[in-house]
């Protein structure tokens, strides 16, 4: 499956979600992550995303059941490019 998620939180917390969502996905942009997740882990995901949050913070998460569903067009460095050969 291919996950797009995309968070909002207080300043001084976004870190800690960027860490936990790099563990399962690649980042893209400020506050902005993709990629391919099994079924297990975007569960997993979703249960530290719910620990995680505050009052007031909000993630969303974006499913598709394959990227090639996806119509992605990036103008400029694609910065998943980067990342896939880590």
């Amino acid at each position: 499956m291919y996950v797009v998620l995309v968070y909002d939180m207080e300043a001084d917390r976004t870190q800690k979600m960027l860490r936990l969502a790099r563990r399962y996905l690649t980042h893209v942009q400020n506050s902005v992550l993709e990629g391919e997740i099994s079924a297990g882990d975007l569960q997993e995901l979703r249960g530290r995303i719910e620990d995680l949050l505050k009052d007031g913070e909000s993630v969303v998460l974006y499913e598709l059941s394959s990227d090639s569903l996806l119509n992605r067009t990036v103008y400029g460095q694609d910065p998943t490019e980067d990342s896939r050969f880590i």
